[in-house]
């Protein structure tokens, strides 16, 4: 990922929280086949590692599963994004020189796959997605609350899939390469916008609720 000075995210722990709040990746391999991709949920467990390990599982029937990788994988975490109208720019105004952007934040995540079928890992992964993702809601379920053989079939219709990550890009491109002056105008222009993205992007750049 192509990543100026101005905009490169290198705080593991800002990082770390942006894949948590932005759990469906996209998982890309490479194989002798070409590349293959798949909007995946994944979680991080930062207590693996230098940098973690994502867990995760495909459909068995889903051939990225079967194919061998011919390099590491990436998995792909895109949070908030806004499109920047050249209107905002005080310089637009002054000498019309100011084009389009969009504004976004996202993490590369790189890593070998391990892909396995263990019964007993697959209900480990699916608890522990599962938990992560009931949390705070008022009657969370889970995997327990299903029949036992249900869950059984279920686990044998899918494949764990593990990455230890061993390099991150994270990117933030908030405006940074631009003067205060538009940065706020910016900021100001995507939080009165009805979209939640529009919105998300503001307040990352300390505007808006």
């Amino acid at each position: 990922m192509y990543t100026p000075a101005a905009f490169r995210l290198e705080d593991l722990a800002e990082i770390f929280a942006l894949v948590r709040s932005n759990p469906l990746a996209t998982l890309v391999t490479a194989t002798a086949d070409g590349l293959m991709a798949t909007p995946l949920p994944l979680i991080l467990d930062e207590t693996e590692g230098p940098y973690g390990v994502l867990h995760g599982h495909l459909a068995r029937a889903n051939p990225q599963g079967a194919a061998a990788p011919t390099a590491e994988a990436q998995a792909i975490f895109m949070g908030a994004d806004a499109y920047v109208t050249p209107a905002w720019y005080a310089a637009k105004a002054l000498t019309g020189q100011v084009v389009p952007t969009w504004n976004y934040e996202a993490v590369h995540a790189y890593g070998p796959v391990e892909v396995y079928d263990d019964p007993q890992r697959l209900r480990a992964v699916v608890t522990r997605l599962t938990d992560r993702h009931e949390a705070g809601r008022p009657t969370p379920w889970a995997v327990t609350d299903a029949p036992s053989a249900y869950i059984d079939a279920q686990l044998r219709a899918i494949v764990g899939v593990r990455i230890p990550i061993t390099r991150l890009e994270a990117k933030r491109k908030l405006s940074q390469n631009r003067p205060a002056a538009d940065r706020q105008s910016v900021a100001a222009g995507l939080a009165r916008s009805d979209r939640p993205g529009d919105r998300a992007i503001a307040r990352a750049m300390g505007q808006g609720g």
